[in-house]
């Protein structure tokens, strides 16, 4: 399924490239394809900005593409039909690593651009009788769509639970899907891993109440114990108008490039972002959350030359290559 999922998308791209070639003269720009996420997610809104910020005023021109997420940007970047990714930090380990998602099988010709915002994990469920994690057992979850790192996410929690993949019935789908699937009544919660406010929840806060499902202090502990790669993290009540705040975990979400794309262009690429990151948030919410200190805390995967440059000049040292 994943492999003819790829294969779909890959001949997808390469239709729209002979279509956008025009009449085969060269940009005088870098032209870089960005992987982002499903067209309701937070990656797609805020990657087309950072795109056509970076676009406008550089010698860089980077086009947004909606895609399955983390684990298809990696394996497209693979391929050379994404030069840059948005990822979870923990599928980007997985895949630098090969384990998990990429078990046998690592991915490390990427670098990292910068870590940009907290993803939270979010249990969105219209049925105020579901309060916690232990509730999701013999209900019909949605735990993510081929390709994206929402599958691990769900599991991850489930397990510090007590609870598989068995435990449930899960449908695998995308942030979208999900919501519709909810509002018709398919399913019982859905798993969501976004930066909140995501655009799928809060189209249907708008017609529904929805509830998010809190993960408390004994099962968060299980929970990193195992994944020390989560944080805590509290999504106010009033992002969706929920009745409480929901206690969660996190992820970083992280933009990624492959290896051969210039130090020019990844320079401006992160010196974009951050130097016209008032800018940004007029555009985004998540560009209020960027942050210098929180864009150098990557450890486990090298910095791209260009990226490590920009925050040389501003006082930070990361991990290169």
């Amino acid at each position: 399924m994943k492999k003819t999922l790829t294969l779909m998308m890959v001949l997808f791209i390469s239709i729209s490239m002979i279509f956008a070639g025009g009449s085969g003269e060269s940009s005088t720009k870098s032209e870089l394809r960005f992987g982002t996420g499903g067209d309701q997610g937070t990656y797609y809104g805020f990657g087309n900005v950072l795109a056509q910020r970076i676009s406008s005023e550089t010698d860089t021109k980077v086009v947004a593409v909606a895609s399955n997420g983390s684990q298809d940007n990696i394996e497209m970047m693979d391929m050379d039909y994404y030069q840059l990714g948005f990822v979870q930090s923990d599928v980007m380990s997985y895949a630098y690593n090969g384990t998990n998602l990429f078990d046998g099988m690592p991915i490390n010709d990427f670098s990292t651009l910068a870590s940009l915002y907290m993803e939270q994990v979010q249990i969105v469920t219209l049925n105020p009788n579901i309060k916690t994690v232990a509730d999701l057992k013999g209900k019909t979850v949605s735990i993510g769509s081929s390709g994206s790192g929402v599958y691990y996410n769900a599991i991850d929690v489930l397990g510090a639970y007590g609870l598989t993949e068995k435990d449930i019935t899960p449908t695998y789908q995308s942030f979208g899907d999900s919501v519709d699937s909810l509002q018709d009544g398919k399913i019982d919660a859905a798993f969501v891993v976004a930066g909140a406010p995501t655009v799928a929840v809060s189209t249907l806060a708008s017609s529904r109440p929805v509830y998010l499902v809190s993960i408390d202090d004994e099962h968060f502990e299980k929970l990193v114990d195992v994944s020390p790669y989560y944080s805590r993290n509290i999504i106010g009540k009033d992002v969706y108008g929920t009745a409480e705040d929901c206690y969660t975990v996190a992820v970083n979400a992280v933009i990624i490039a492959r290896d051969d794309v210039s130090e020019d262009a990844a320079y401006d690429i992160v010196s974009t972002i951050f130097n016209d990151k008032e800018s940004i948030a007029q555009s985004h919410n998540k560009g209020a959350e960027l942050d210098l200190d929180f864009a150098a805390s990557i450890t486990n995967i090298p910095y791209h030359p260009g990226a490590a440059k920009y925050f040389a000049e501003q006082g930070y040292t990361v991990p290169v290559k």
